[in-house]
């Protein structure tokens, strides 16, 4: 009868001990997976934040303009979004374009070169079949309040990549007092420089 108890206490220790591995085995297997979980949770968050990118872009007056605004670039899977609200201008359309130099420090924006035109296209309307620079984004309208709004999205650009025909950072945003006729060249007849925005990082 005493061997019988000793027997059975042995097997109620190695029944105890089994289960308290076999809990600690299946609780590091689910502390494995939470961490493994949390990993790559952060790591598409990380990859979130490499994927989408956003510049301000502030707006100075040229040329004697009152002109003021901001420029909001965001770029999100693989496409660029430009937002601009520019305000001082008188009603009606105005034109707007990526120059081809960040340099906003000549009083009439002439320092910041010509359009924006890495691919040597003809200027023209965005889009147009028959070639377009990449800094042609064309008119805007300006209501009677004075403040005018542009927005559009494209693939042809993008913040701070390696490829120089896509890349904005380095360039000017220039805002023009007259209307761009998307015929004439170089430049569209927009005439006087009335605003500038260096786009940098």
């Amino acid at each position: 009868m005493k061997r019988f108890k000793i027997t059975l206490l042995a097997l109620c220790t190695i029944v105890a001990f089994s289960c308290k591995e076999n809990t600690n085995k299946s609780s590091d297997a689910e502390n494995g997976e939470e961490m493994n979980q949390e990993s790559a949770d952060q790591k598409e968050m990380d990859q979130e934040a490499k994927e989408k990118k956003m510049l301000v872009i502030n707006l100075e007056p040229k040329s004697g303009s009152n002109l003021s605004g901001e420029a909001t670039f965001t770029e999100d899977d693989g496409e660029v979004t430009m937002k601009a609200t520019i305000k001082g201008l008188a009603e009606g359309k105005h034109a707007i374009h990526i120059h081809e130099k960040a340099d906003c420090s000549a009083e009439d924006g002439t320092s910041a070169g010509g359009h924006w035109n890495p691919t040597g296209q003809p200027h023209g309307k965005w889009g147009d079949e028959a070639g377009y620079h990449k800094g042609d984004i064309g008119n805007f309208t300006v209501e009677d309040n004075g403040t005018g709004t542009v927005e559009m999205t494209t693939d042809e650009w993008c913040i701070g990549c390696e490829d120089d025909t896509k890349n904005i950072v380095g360039k000017a945003i220039i805002i023009h007092d007259g209307v761009d006729d998307f015929t004439s060249q170089p430049s569209g007849a927009a005439g006087t420089r009335v605003g500038c925005g260096v786009i940098k990082m």
